[in-house]
């Protein structure tokens, strides 16, 4: 007891010498943002000490991988604002750089990381923005797998959906395995793409199909997402070593192994879709063609195309050939999604021509803006739809 006293006496102490540090001086009045009827957003951050504090937000034109910013006004109590135009419809991230130095809102308890990045996130309801809600629909299961890979020679953790009612069910359920991009985990899609609430909401609609979602890791040096793992709490990096180096696209049957044996699929190519967005398409491009009868459904969004030019892998040889022999064995969809601003577009366009020059047939979504999580939201809620068309009733 007399120690706490003499804690808090310190700590008095040191509140009267040196003022209440900015951070705790928010106070529930600077909670924040806040979303105005009109769709425009307040956000305000209480930093008397500041020289210069920026707001960044992913509703603002990005200056390469960056958001636009903005530099917030000081009123005369040392506290920062901006209120924006009128915002669309959508799921936003934001943070601020005070003074140089990014910090997350202490207002809004809400954050996700991407990479090593924390954001602040909100919505702006209606329209899309519905689509990443939790609302009051049934609701699907989301389960952290450990699974054992043979071809890595360790376990490795994923993360795996089952639609509304699996586990009352005995039917068989097609799949679709998601992957990440650079720099993410397992946790990626469900965090950063809504994943679970996209496919809780399409199929409550009627929109799409119910059907069971693996996102694997797709760092094959590592076992699970930073924190996750035998690692610990390491940091995380956008490239590890081992990225794109083939090893992912060789092992990739021991996932859906483990899947087909552990959970109730239909087991058939039919069944099976494999899409991915920038990294992860490139591994969802690479992964269907190796294996050419495996997959009805591919999904390309933003994707990297060409491996490194050091890359050895046998994955990577015989590119046109193996597509050719994807194409013959027949794809019920072949999906391409690219911004116009994103740095991969050229890249794409070629691998377009290559499709064409060949006759492959594909689908192809062109849209504003660039390599953001915003479009790759957009893709998935378009892409799931047009699954399993071909692929029967449950049974």
């Amino acid at each position: 007891m007399k120690k706490s006293f003499i804690l808090l006496f310190v700590f008095a102490a040191l509140v009267w010498v040196n003022g209440i540090p900015d951070v705790l001086a928010q106070g529930p009045e600077m909670a924040a943002p806040v979303i105005h009827d009109n769709h425009t957003v307040t956000f305000r951050l209480r930093m008397p000490h500041a020289g210069e504090v920026k707001l960044f937000g992913d509703w603002m034109p990005y200056q390469g991988f960056v958001p636009g910013n903005v530099v917030m006004d000081r009123d005369s109590t040392g506290t920062w604002s901006h209120t924006t135009d009128v915002i669309a419809p959508g799921w936003y991230n934001y943070f601020f750089v005070v003074d140089g130095v990014r910090v997350v809102d202490p207002g809004n308890p809400f954050v996700t990381r991407d990479i090593a990045n924390l954001s602040n996130v909100f919505v702006i309801p209606g329209g899309r923005a519905d689509l990443y809600r939790v609302n009051d629909v049934p609701h699907g299961t989301v389960a952290r797998r450990w699974y054992d890979s043979p071809g890595v020679g360790m376990d490795r953790r994923m993360t795996i959906y089952t639609p509304p009612g699996y586990e009352d069910s005995k039917a068989h359920y097609p799949v679709l395995y998601l992957l990440h991009g650079a720099g993410g985990d397992e946790e990626a899609w469900v965090t950063l793409g809504r994943a679970a609430q996209i496919l809780d909401n399409l199929i409550a609609k009627g929109a799409c199909k119910p059907m069971i979602v693996v996102m694997p890791n797709a760092y094959v040096t590592m076992d699970a997402a930073p924190g996750e793992g035998n690692e610990g709490f390491i940091k995380p990096l956008f490239m590890v070593p081992g990225t794109m180096n083939g090893k992912f696209e060789e092992t990739f049957t021991d996932i859906i192994r483990f899947v087909e044996k552990e959970y109730r699929v239909k087991a058939e190519k039919s069944s099976r879709a494999v899409a991915g967005l920038s990294m992860g398409g490139f591994h969802a491009m690479h992964i269907s063609r190796y294996y050419p009868n495996t997959f009805d459904y591919v999904g390309l969004f933003s994707p990297a195309i060409m491996p490194p030019d050091t890359s050895l892998s046998p994955v990577y040889r015989n590119i046109d050939a193996t597509l050719k022999t994807q194409m013959e064995n027949g794809i019920q969809l072949y999906w391409i999604g690219i911004g116009k601003t994103d740095f991969l577009y050229n890249a794409v366009t070629k691998y377009r021509k290559t499709l064409d020059e060949m006759g492959f047939p594909y689908v192809y979504r062109e849209s504003d803006g660039g390599h953001i999580w915003k479009n790759w939201r957009i893709y998935l809620s378009e892409f799931v739809p047009r699954l399993f068309s071909q692929a029967g009733s449950l049974h």
